[in-house]
């Protein structure tokens, strides 16, 4: 029977009653987590050593942090703000202070991008997997206990947010492969998602529902996107096909392809015409796809991104498969977006279907029926870097250490060679800044890959789009050189010549060699494009002062020097005075804030 709980407490003792002091903890990817009942079980293991805690999850969501007193000054009242009543997750502090206890073990298939790279812990105890084999690993691990973030409406619940793995281990367990309890914790805020997430009160063998126990949701606000990204977005929009089927990864690139997409369906003039102006002289790609949709999109998407529902209301999701407009594993978004999909009719709410990630993310079970619903698609996920020969960094290092994960990125590239007609898009900016210096994200090759040279499909940057599905190395390279920063073009041809790879005599065509950020910041800067298409949750003074300290954080010490002499001499414009004083630089009382202050005016001038 189904035991309801007020405190977390009352569930920790109830499953170590159940199970015993050997517990293997599934917590779900992302926001779906119980935080409270997940912290109750720490605690537990924390205070009894003969308690043995495992946790097996993925992307564990913290609050920002600061790494500089400029950046608490910024960040301090936005995270109050957006993440004050988020209750932070107790392995999670202790992992990143080093003081988790030897009878606990936390294990992740997938890290919040860059957060973890300097835990050695976290490091040695991360599990590279496919998200599809996510599942797999906790059923072998023996799992018995999963905790999970739930919605509740009348007496029926719903997994809302995180179907993605929970469903796939209820079949195993349907199947005799393991067995386990599910301990809920209801949340007012989660949207009620219809469908396979949908579960009786009887799934559960403890829900948690309790005012106490209500808390706001992780709700990261929009990131602002860039001119490159921009670009590398209208690009990844001349490859969608109409009727076809559309994934979109996280991250500014696809939420810069969703906004091309509407330019392309509501402003088609203007969408050809930035095409036009970011192809200058280059010749159109091969099936070149520019008019507005008839048919519409169906979304098939591991991650629901907000992106999918501004396709909605721009009328481009409108192709139905199996009664559902798109099909999704999880979600995790900014607050308008959970309020959209709460606020949402029924009857529309139920074509947006949560499901498990084996549905999503792979083809294998009821195999036609999925061919048959997946044509035309365009899996569009974004990288760190590629090599000439077409090989994709995505995850981690070359010295080993994880940056992310693989997630699934490669299950969506082998779904692009199973499919007839799909096609997988790989997005990559040209360029990083690190150190101060600009380093070229397009290699010749790289000590660590995620999706292999065999496997190479469509890449874009913000140059253009090199397709290099079934070609032969020397043209793989060509392509690829077309799109690199052509400050770096020289290099990366010679090194290619002098392995051999490409002929002795071969030159990079004039069209190509013009791929500076100068060239995208003229091709783009008539359109005037918001750095926040779809809304933001900082306020004007946050988005003015948000360039400024992207500038700070690049700049060369000498660079340094020159934007506090600049913010020294200048008197500052009145929205820069607005800026100062959200920094508490209005009024400086030390030698230390007056340098600050004339570093920041610098960058805001």
């Amino acid at each position: 029977m189904t035991r309801f709980h007020q405190d977390a407490d009352s569930v920790a003792d109830a499953i170590i009653a159940e199970v015993g002091k050997n517990i293997v903890l599934g917590l779900p990817l992302g926001l779906g987590k119980a935080n409270h009942i997940a912290n109750a079980l720490y605690e537990r293991a924390e205070g009894d050593r003969s308690i043995r805690l495992t946790i097996f999850t993925a992307l564990t969501l913290e609050k920002p942090r600061a790494k500089s007193e400029l950046e608490h000054r910024f960040l301090d009242p936005v995270i109050e703000r957006l993440f004050g009543g988020y209750p932070e997750l107790a392995y999670a502090q202790a992992l990143r202070h080093g003081t988790v206890p030897d009878n606990i073990e936390i294990n992740e298939f997938f890290f919040l991008a860059g957060q973890w790279l300097s835990v050695d812990r976290a490091q040695q105890s991360y599990i590279s997997a496919n998200y599809t084999h996510a599942s797999r690993y906790l059923v072998e691990r023996g799992v018995n206990v999963v905790a999970q973030l739930v919605a509740k409406k009348g007496d029926r619940y719903s997994f809302s947010c995180n179907p993605d793995t929970i469903l796939d281990v209820m079949q195993a367990r349907k199947e005799g492969r393991c067995n386990f309890v599910i301990a809920a914790q209801v949340n007012d805020e989660l949207p009620f998602m219809p469908g396979d997430a949908e579960q009786p009160a009887d799934a559960f063998a403890h829900i948690l529902d309790s005012p106490e126990t209500q808390f706001p949701l992780f709700a990261p606000p929009h990131e602002p996107i860039s001119l490159s990204e921009y670009a590398i977005g209208v690009h990844a929009a001349r490859l969608v096909r109409d009727g076809g089927t559309l994934q979109i990864g996280i991250g500014a690139e696809g939420e810069a392809a969703v906004q091309a997409l509407i330019l392309r369906h509501r402003e088609n003039a203007k969408f050809r015409d930035m095409v036009a102006r970011l192809t200058p002289a280059m010749p159109p790609f091969a099936n070149e796809q520019a008019a507005p949709f008839q048919e519409g999109l169906y979304g098939l998407s591991e991650m629901f991104v907000d992106g999918f529902l501004d396709l909605l209301d721009a009328g481009i999701l409108k192709r139905e498969v199996d009664g559902a407009l798109l099909h999704g594993g999880f979600f995790v978004g900014p607050k308008s977006y959970y309020q959209r999909l709460r606020d949402m009719p029924p009857e529309l709410l139920a074509k947006l279907q949560m499901t498990a990630i084996s549905f999503t993310n792979e083809l294998y079970g009821d195999q036609e029926r999925k061919v048959r619903g997946r044509v035309r698609a365009s899996f569009i996920n974004n990288a760190m870097m590629a090599t000439l020969l077409g090989a994709i960094v995505s995850d981690g290092l070359e010295n080993g250490r994880v940056v992310s994960g693989v997630g699934g990125q490669h299950n969506f590239v082998t779904q692009a060679f199973a499919l007839p007609d799909a096609r997988s898009i790989l997005t990559v900016k040209s360029t990083r800044r690190s150190g101060g210096r600009v380093q070229s994200n397009i290699r010749w090759n790289y000590g660590h890959t995620t999706v292999p040279r065999h496997e190479r499909d469509i890449v874009i940057s913000e140059y253009g789009i090199a397709d290099l599905r079934g070609k032969k190395d020397a043209d793989v390279i060509a392509a690829m050189l077309s799109i690199a920063d052509s400050r770096f073009q020289p290099e990366l041809l010679r090194v290619a010549k002098d392995a051999g790879k490409i002929a002795k005599a071969y030159e990079i065509p004039a069209a190509y060699r013009n791929n500076t950020p100068d060239r995208i910041e003229k091709a783009l800067a008539p359109f005037d494009l918001p750095p926040f298409p779809a809304g933001t949750d900082f306020t004007p003074v946050e988005q003015r002062l948000l360039p400024a300290l992207e500038k700070l954080q690049h700049a060369t010490p000498g660079q340094i020097v020159a934007l506090a002499l600049k913010g020294l001499f200048r008197a500052p414009s009145t929205d820069a005075a607005a800026a100062l004083s959200r920094m508490g630089l209005d009024k400086p009382n030390s030698v230390k804030d007056r340098f600050y202050r004339a570093l920041v005016g610098g960058a805001l001038e």
